[in-house]
């Protein structure tokens, strides 16, 4: 009998307060397929991405579907101070440093954020704040 691969469960979760939030559909699909290659991941749907103009919820959202599990993001904009909320859930390796690299193209303010090893529950790996 064969034995299964390992597979991993990290998620990292992020909220951030920006000064360039994107409003475009087509550029959040470019970031999300960006940051996809830079975390060495591989695309199996998406990405997808659509505004919502209802006022109190304005912003965009972004979704990727990839061959481990998924990335989304947030961005409400209307706010004086827009905030980005990001999620990636991989099973498989995850590294931070590309995640917060790529978060700059919005020009940070404050980026919080928890990475979580679900593999049996969610034992917390590391969680900060970084402020610019």
């Amino acid at each position: 009998m064969n034995k299964s691969p390992d597979i991993l469960h990290k998620h990292m979760i992020v909220r951030t307060e920006i000064l360039k939030p994107i409003t475009n559909v087509e550029e959040v699909n470019k970031w999300l397929t960006d940051l996809v290659e830079k975390l060495n991941m591989k695309i199996l749907l998406g990405p997808y991405s659509v505004y919502c103009d209802k006022e109190g919820n304005r912003g965009i959202t972004g979704f990727v579907i990839i061959e481990t599990s998924h990335l989304v993001i947030h961005i409400w904009d209307e706010l004086c101070l827009p905030v980005a909320q990001l999620d990636v859930y991989t099973c498989g390796d995850l590294e931070e440093q590309v995640v917060f690299d790529h978060i700059n193209y919005l020009k940070p303010k404050k980026i919080e954020w928890k990475y979580l090893d679900r593999i049996k529950d969610l034992k917390v790996v590391s969680k900060g704040l970084i402020e610019y």
